[in-house]
């Protein structure tokens, strides 16, 4: 005998229809999709990257650091809208590992700039170059300061390079004397992180663009290597900065040099002193400092370059002025230039007349 039912059929509710449900589920997976596409799309494409008044902003990444190094730089302010939000996708996308590994380089990051464009770049290395101002030194410890100041390098390994006198002559047929003369001061286009081999050689090159055809002819006409050329103009930088002085300067020192005299230039008394650029004299007794850089006790030219001298020095050498002047004195106005004399007597009345007004501001002082 069949048991009966504990309710009746009519009283259970009515069965849903299976169109409705399978579109409810439906609606609801296409949300969760969108909502998960656009979850997506903020973490990956949404520009992360503002636009700044200032122009683009750069990245700055040395050698050697990790993923939290750079995740640091990029806190900074206005370089990312939402730095949490890169964090995320570059630990999920496992960069700083090896298969995705930091590059260092100094990074253009332009407005607009999504996470995984973002992410792209610096894995790549594309980095962009920068405008490295190279300025006249003196002395050649003073260049590996300058460099490091402005670019990302190993300021001890440009130390050791310059005074490798081996490597000097082997890679640039130069000396410890003479390499400063490779440097001509101007604008380079250098990556941030220079190894200092391929500074040197950034150089170089400019110093062989710089000594072209027409310019190896000028030096040859007057009997002088780029070398020779490069220590006389940088005399004669320091003693004006007068462009229309220096050609005449210059001729006043070939003058010299072609009549077996001494060249008897101040600024190169100062130099084995480590005074130019803090003393602005010279004294008696400075001419008697026993020193290959002594041109009043050495006829000729000293062994190296008392100074980088600039493109304008250098053709100034190259161009000089043609005249019979051997002596100059600066004028007592304080303009700069300088008084030009043939014969020791002119020369003995122009510097009387500067020294007289000196005298008349110790005076007044």
């Amino acid at each position: 005998m069949t048991e009966p039912l504990p309710f009746e059929p009519s009283s259970l509710p009515a069965a849903p229809r299976p169109r409705r449900v399978g579109l409810a589920v439906a609606v609801v997976v296409l949300g969760l999709l969108t909502l998960g596409a656009g979850l997506v799309w903020n973490f990956l494409y949404r520009p992360n990257v503002p636009a700044t008044v200032e122009g683009p902003a750069y990245l700055y990444i040395r050698r050697g650091v990790g993923l939290s190094a750079v995740l640091d730089s990029l806190r900074r302010p206005e370089l990312l809208a939402r730095p949490g939000d890169f964090a995320r996708v570059a630990r999920w996308w496992g960069f700083g590992t090896p298969a995705h590994p930091v590059q260092p380089g100094r990074y253009t990051l332009s407005a607009g700039l999504g996470n995984l464009a973002l992410l792209r770049l610096l894995e790549s290395g594309r980095q962009d170059t920068l405008a490295f101002t190279l300025k006249p030194f003196h002395y050649l410890p003073q260049l590996p300061r300058q460099a490091g100041r402005q670019l990302s390098l190993d300021t001890a390994q440009l130390h050791r390079l310059l005074t490798d006198n081996a490597y000097l002559m082997r890679r640039y047929g130069l000396d410890t004397a003479t390499v400063r003369t490779l440097f001509i001061p101007g604008t380079l286009r250098l990556f941030w992180p220079t190894p200092a081999a391929a500074f040197l050689d950034s150089v170089a090159a400019r110093h062989r663009r710089f000594w072209n055809p027409r310019r190896l002819a000028e030096a040859d006409s007057l009997k002088m290597s780029p070398v020779q050329v490069a220590v006389l103009a940088s005399i004669v930088q320091r003693e004006t900065a007068q462009p229309t002085d220096k050609p005449l300067i210059a001729g006043v020192y070939l003058n010299r040099l072609r009549r077996g005299q001494p060249l008897q230039a101040d600024p190169t008394l100062l130099w084995p002193l480590h005074g130019l650029g803090t003393r602005k004299r010279v004294l008696n007794v400075d001419k008697k400092v026993d020193s290959p850089y002594n041109t009043y006790r050495h006829k000729g030219l000293p062994p190296g370059p008392i100074t980088t001298p600039y493109p304008q020095a250098l053709d100034a050498v190259l161009r000089p002025v043609h005249h019979n002047f051997v002596f100059f004195c600066a004028r007592p106005d304080g303009s700069g230039f300088s008084d030009f004399s043939e014969t020791f007597a002119q020369h003995k009345a122009f510097a009387r007349r500067f020294q007289h007004h000196l005298d008349s501001l110790k005076i007044k002082r």
